[in-house]
């Protein structure tokens, strides 16, 4: 936290004073904070495949991890679902307060440039068919995270009908894999303060004061949205997962300040298994299965982000959306999120916002506009991710085990 506060002091502070200086402190800072984010995700593939594999051993049997795997599959679709209908709702109504001013409009229009679009996201039957991997060691090289997961599942089961005195052997080789990559990330995580305050630096000393107008409404309206959210997944743990509130929100909250330092669903997720299962107390097999299946394919503020880009965009223009577009976008929104990297939201922000808003039949200009500026609420996002894949926990610790010790 205290590297947190220095970082953005420094950095706005820098920015104000003298812009040349603070773009030099921002290069310099850059490598130091892009260095300690390296050291913290270069866990994350070994970290994952093997405690997927443990989650699924570390149940009583097959069934117990398939039932485990299920309720946390059906409580991921209806949050991320729930997440595209509040947006949905929120976002217009948000952007219906404010007055549209027909020459900001104008700047707007006059400052977007025609972006440089990636090749479009792969058909639905191709999306499909990529679940499974062709080569599992591709996909770990490529950090492919869905169809990584899918292999770590599918071996999980079938070393559950391998020999006991084999099976237990490989059990026991993926958990000396687990443990070590936990120490290097405590090691690592020995750095955070120096890590965290280069990487806020950078981004308070680039951005600054800069955002103005439509696009400082856009930021507003995005992280009102997530903020939102994040209150509605509090009450989610304590109606879905019997948590108290207040002890919830105390014990998740050093996974919160990773998740708003690094911007990365990935690299909180030893953060994350820390607050679950040494301070919330719930079970290994469930934390082992389900935090690294969430960080894989489940990002609550994905489809919001989708969804409110789309809006402003709409907004700006002057474009009325119709509920049952809205609604058709949002269920778009939510196929899309699955196949999205727990990463930095820049890594993907063309790629995944642009099918939503050319489905919407709205200008897809404003995209590289807005990703200029996507990271100040991609900060509150990502909190907001890793908030969610704790609530998901503590519903699915509630369903299918005895809960909080």
């Amino acid at each position: 936290m205290l590297g947190l506060a220095l970082g953005a002091a420094l950095g706005l502070t820098l920015e104000s004073v003298d812009p040349a200086l603070a773009t030099a402190a921002a290069d310099i800072a850059r490598p130091v904070g892009r260095l300690w984010l390296n050291a913290l995700q270069m866990t994350v593939v070994p970290l994952v495949v093997a405690l997927v594999v443990l989650g699924v051993n570390t149940a009583s049997d097959a069934a117990a991890s398939g039932r485990i795997a299920r309720t946390a599959l059906l409580a991921f679709v209806l949050l991320l679902a729930g997440g595209a209908a509040f947006a949905a709702a929120a976002a217009p109504f948000m952007l219906s307060l404010l007055p549209r001013d027909a020459a900001l409009v104008e700047a707007l229009r006059g400052a977007i440039g025609t972006p440089t679009v990636p090749a479009g996201p792969a058909s639905l039957a191709d999306w499909f068919s990529g679940v499974v991997p062709a080569n599992a060691i591709a996909a770990a090289a490529q950090g492919a995270m869905l169809p990584l997961v899918v292999f770590a599942l599918l071996f999980g089961f079938a070393l559950t009908r391998v020999e006991a005195g084999r099976s237990r052997r490989l059990v026991e080789l993926f958990q000396s894999i687990a443990d070590t990559m936990i120490v290097i990330v405590r090691w690592v995580l020995w750095l955070a303060p120096i890590g965290v305050f280069a990487l806020v630096l950078v981004v308070c000393a680039s951005v600054g004061g800069d955002i103005l107008g439509l696009l400082g409404a856009y930021v507003g309206i995005q992280c009102a949205v997530y903020l939102g959210i994040i209150a509605i997944l509090y009450l989610v743990a304590f109606a879905g997962g019997g948590e108290s509130i207040r002890r919830f929100a105390v014990n998740i909250l050093p996974a919160q300040v990773i998740a708003a330092s690094t911007q990365s669903s990935l690299a909180s997720l030893p953060a994350m298994l820390e607050s679950a299962q040494s301070r919330l107390g719930y079970p290994r097999a469930v934390t082992g299965l389900v935090l690294p299946m969430a960080v894989s394919l489940f990002r609550i503020t994905s489809p919001a982000q989708y969804v409110g880009v789309a809006s402003f965009i709409a907004w700006a223009y002057g474009i009325d959306l119709p509920m049952l577009q809205l609604a058709t976008a949002s269920g778009l929104a939510v196929v899309i999120s699955l196949g999205s990297v727990g990463l930095p939201g820049q890594v993907s922000f063309m790629a995944t916002n642009l099918p939503v808003v050319q489905s919407m039949g709205l200008p897809t200009d404003p995209l590289g506009l807005l990703l200029a500026v996507d990271t100040i609420p991609d900060v509150v996002a990502t909190v907001g991710n890793v908030t969610g894949d704790l609530a998901a926990t503590a519903v699915v610790a509630r369903r299918t085990g005895p809960g909080p010790a």
